[in-house]
């Protein structure tokens, strides 16, 4: 079993025009480079694993974890050579997404800017679609 590696926070995005993309989530260059940052010193892993799970004051959050393999159900998402899989369960609520890398003075995390949430709590960890 893997370990949680750092803490996600997710936006809803309005007024934003989804656009068909080849990959149900995109990464930006802030996310690649702290990914390979992340897998650098890990041989044994081959990418990170995005989840969903049910918790927090709205319903759902993500989770991101180390992988060593593709699960059967998960979708495979290549870019810039950083191998990102996607939980079946988490797949449809992340379909549009842009993950960014984000560091400021007091937080540094991975940002879901997701067009299809409904609403978010307070503190930004937990949404509903």
């Amino acid at each position: 079993m893997s370990a949680s590696i750092v803490r996600a926070t997710v936006r809803a995005v309005s007024k934003r025009k989804l656009l068909p993309t080849r990959a149900a989530l995109t990464l930006t260059p802030a996310a690649v480079n702290k990914i390979k940052q992340l897998l650098q010193n890990k041989p044994d892993y081959v990418g990170l694993r995005v989840g969903v799970r049910t918790r927090g004051c709205n319903g759902l959050s993500y989770t991101l974890d180390y992988t060593k393999e593709k699960g059967k159900a998960d979708e495979e998402v290549l870019q810039d050579g950083v191998r990102v899989f996607i939980e079946k369960k988490a797949q449809l609520t992340l379909l549009g997404t842009e993950m960014d890398y984000v560091e400021d003075k007091l937080s540094s995390e991975f940002v879901f800017n997701n067009p299809n949430i409904k609403g978010t709590c307070g503190c930004g960890e937990s949404f509903s679609i």
